[in-house]
C-alpha cells in the first residue's frame, strides 16, 4: 500500500468522507507481531458456492516472491529486476494455466524505468461484462514486500489458477491485473485506467483490490462495505462470523482508487497497514490493542514470516467466493455436456500430423449439438475435427498437422466445445525434430538490427550510441554505463525445442569499466525464468568482445524467459555491451 495520501477528486472525497477516520497515520516503528488468530474452516454455509484454496499454495507462492526479492538486492521495487521477476514468475504460472496474459508497458506517470503491468484474463463468458480482480505487485525498497504486497498478489495468482483448473461455466468474463509502482503513487494502475476507452470502462461492473491480506496483527477490513460491489465479499467474512469494518486507514491509498475515479464501482480486501488495533477491535478479532496491523509495514522484516495465516487464508477463499458469485454461472443449464481427449498429449515431427479422439457426454437434461474447435496452436499447426459438430454422446476426430517449418519444442492446446455452455480440455504437443533433432535457433532479432521488438524490459538502451560500438551491423545493447547506481535489463520468451541433445546460448558480450581492481561493484546476470546463470562484473573488464555460452540444455521443450541483466551500484561507471545473441539446437 503507497504511503502517502492521494489528492482526492470530488468523487473519491464523496466516497471517503462517508466513512470516519479519514486522517492518514504515520509509519509506526510497531509492536512485536500478535501470534496468529485462530485457524477457521472454509465456511460451510458458503462452501458450495465455490471451491477451497489452498493456503499452502498461496504460501509457496510467497515463498517464492520472497525469494526472488533474495536474489535482487532485498527488495521487488518497481525499477528494478526483483520486480521484472515477479512478473515472470506470475506470467508463466497463468501462461501455463490457460490464460491471455499481456505485459503492458506503463509509457507515461509511471517512474523512469519501471516494470510492466500483468493483465491476464480467462478466455471464457461474457465479455461486455468483466469483473476484475487487481493487486499491487511492486513493493518499497527497504525490504521483500511480502505481506505488502505479495499478499495480495499471490492470492489473485492461486485464485486465478484454482478458476483454471475446475473451468466453470462463466456468466462474465474475469480479469486480473498485477500493477506496477503503486508505492509510488499508485501509477501503474492509474496507466491502465486511463488507456481503457469509455466503452472498455463502462463494461468493467466491479474492480475488487487486494493489498496487504495477511497484516500478522490484523483486523477484518472491506472498502466501501455498505456498497453493492462489497456484498459478496462482506456475505462471506460474515458466514465466519468476523464482523468486517470499513477499510478507512485505506481510502485513496491503493490502486482501487484509480478505478473509483473513473466511476468504476470498486471493494476489496485489507487487514491493515501501520494503524494500530482498537481494544473493541482486539476483543472481536483477537491480537493485541494499540500496536499495529504490521509491524513490518514497510520495512525489511516484511519477509514470509510476517504472515498471518490464517488470515491469509480467510482472505483467498473470500476472494473466490466474491468470483464465483459474480462471475461464474449460478445455475446449471438444463442441457449440458462434458469434454475429454483422449490421449491428452502427442509427439509429432515437423511434416506429419496425428490424432486423437474427442469425447463428449451428455451430464444434464437432453442430448444437443456441440460444435468443437481448437485454440492455442503455434504457426504452422492445425487441428481439424471430422465431424466439425456432434450430438453430446458422440465423438469426434481431431486431426493435427504440424506443418514442415514448426520449430520443435511443447505447445498446449485447448479443444473447445461449445453448446448452451463452453467447455474444454487440455491437449499438449510436442513438435520432435526431424530424426529426433532439427537445428534451430529460437532467438530474435539477436543482434538488434531490426528495432527493438520482441525484447522487452528497458529496450532504450537498444540502438546505435556515442562511446560504444557494434560487434557486428550497427546496433547493440548498451546495459548499465551511468556511474551510479542503475539496473537494466531486457529480454525476450523464446521455447526451447525438445528432441536435441544440446542447446547453447551464444552471445558477445564487451565490459569497460572505470573502476579498478578485481573488487566486483557491478555486475552482469544472464537469467533464466528470474534465476541467474551466468554473472560478469567490472572485474572482467576487456578490450573488444568476447564470446560467452551457456548451456540450456535442460530447458528443452520448456517456454523459457530469458533476460540480460546489468546492475551497477552508486560509484564508478561499468558498461556491459550485449550483441548477436543466439540460442541453437543441435
Amino acid at each position: 500500500m503507497v504511503l502517502r495520501p492521494r489528492r482526492l477528486s470530488l468523487a473519491g472525497l464523496a466516497l471517503a468522507t462517508a466513512a470516519a477516520g479519514l486522517a492518514l497515520l504515520p509509519a509506526s516503528a510497531g509492536a512485536a507481531p500478535a501470534g496468529h488468530l485462530p485457524t477457521a474452516a472454509h465456511s460451510p454455509a458458503l462452501a458450495a458456492a465455490a471451491p477451497d484454496i489452498d493456503v499452502t499454495r498461496v504460501q509457496a507462492h510467497l515463498t517464492e516472491l520472497n525469494s526472488i526479492a533474495t536474489r535482487n538486492g532485498g527488495n521487488r521495487r518497481s525499477t528494478g529486476q526483483g520486480y521484472r521477476d515477479s512478473v515472470a514468475y506470475v506470467k508463466g504460472k497463468l501462461q501455463a494455466a490457460g490464460y491471455t496474459v499481456t505485459e503492458q508497458a506503463c509509457t507515461s506517470g509511471c517512474t523512469s524505468g519501471a516494470g510492466p503491468n500483468l493483465i491476464a484474463e480467462w478466455p471464457r463468458g461474457d465479455a461486455s461484462r468483466v469483473y476484475m480482480f487487481g493487486s499491487h505487485l511492486d513493493g518499497v525498497s527497504a525490504g521483500p514486500g511480502i505481506n505488502d504486497n505479495g499478499s495480495g498478489s499471490a492470492t489473485l495468482l492461486e485464485v486465478a489458477l484454482k478458476l483454471a483448473q475446475t473451468d466453470p461455466a462463466m456468466a462474465a468474463r474475469v480479469r486480473f491485473g498485477w500493477w506496477t509502482d503503486e508505492e509510488q503513487g499508485l501509477n501503474g494502475s492509474d496507466f491502465y485506467v486511463r488507456s481503457l476507452t469509455s466503452a472498455q470502462r463502462s463494461a468493467i461492473k466491479a474492480y475488487y483490490n487486494f493489498d496487504m491480506v495477511a497484516s500478522p496483527n490484523g483486523g477484518y477490513f472491506i472498502n466501501h462495505i455498505t456498497s453493492a460491489a462489497a456484498a459478496p465479499m462482506k456475505a462471506y467474512w460474515d458466514s465466519l462470523n468476523l464482523q468486517p469494518e470499513e477499510n478507512t486507514e485505506g481510502a485513496g491509498r491503493s490502486d482501487d482508487y484509480s478505478f473509483e475515479n473513473y466511476g468504476i464501482p470498486t471493494s476489496g480486501y485489507a487487514m491493515g497497514a501501520s494503524a494500530r488495533k482498537t481494544s473493541a477491535q482486539a476483543a472481536k478479532w483477537g491480537g493485541t490493542a494499540g500496536a499495529a496491523y504490521d509491524g513490518c509495514y514497510h520495512s525489511a522484516c516484511d519477509t514470509t514470516s510476517n504472515i498471518n495465516a490464517t488470515g491469509l487464508n480467510r482472505s483467498a477463499d473470500g476472494v473466490a467466493y466474491t468470483l464465483w458469485k459474480q462471475a461464474v454461472s449460478d445455475t446449471a443449464p438444463a442441457n449440458d455436456f462434458s469434454v475429454s481427449v483422449n490421449p491428452a498429449t502427442g509427439s509429432a515431427d515437423p511434416g506429419t500430423s496425428l490424432t486423437a479422439t474427442v469425447s463428449t457426454a451428455t451430464t444434464s437434461g437432453s442430448a444437443q449439438t456441440v460444435s468443437l474447435s481448437a485454440s492455442g496452436a503455434p504457426a504452422g499447426v492445425t487441428v481439424s475435427f471430422s465431424p466439425a459438430s456432434v450430438t453430446s454422446g458422440a465423438s469426434s476426430t481431431a486431426t493435427v498437422s504440424v506443418g514442415s517449418s514448426v520449430a520443435p519444442g511443447t505447445y498446449p492446446l485447448t479443444f473447445t466445445g461449445t453448446g448452451t455452455a463452453t467447455h474444454s480440455a487440455s491437449y499438449t504437443l510436442t513438435v520432435r525434430g526431424a530424426g529426433g533433432c532439427t537445428p534451430t535457433q529460437v532467438i530474435s532479432n539477436g543482434g538488434f538490427e531490426s528495432g527493438t521488438s520482441p525484447w522487452t524490459g528497458d529496450t532504450g538502451a537498444i540502438g546505435t550510441f556515442s562511446g560504444q560500438s557494434a560487434h557486428s551491423g550497427s546496433r547493440y545493447a548498451w546495459l548499465a554505463g551511468y556511474g551510479y547506481a542503475a539496473t537494466d535489463s531486457i529480454g525476450q520468451t523464446v521455447t526451447v525445442p525438445a528432441g536435441c541433445a544440446k542447446a547453447t546460448l551464444r552471445y558477445w558480450l564487451h565490459i569497460d569499466t572505470a573502476e579498478s581492481g578485481t573488487t566486483v561493484y557491478d555486475t552482469f546476470q544472464v537469467k533464466v525464468n528470474g534465476t541467474a546463470k551466468q554473472t560478469y562484473s567490472n572485474a572482467d573488464a576487456a578490450t573488444g568482445y568476447t564470446e560467452r555460452t551457456l548451456d540450456l540444455g535442460q530447458y528443452a521443450g520448456q517456454q523459457i524467459t530469458l533476460t540480460f541483466t546489468a546492475t551497477e551500484d552508486s560509484g564508478l561507471q561499468t558498461s556491459f555491451v550485449v550483441d548477436d545473441a543466439t540460442l541453437t539446437t543441435g
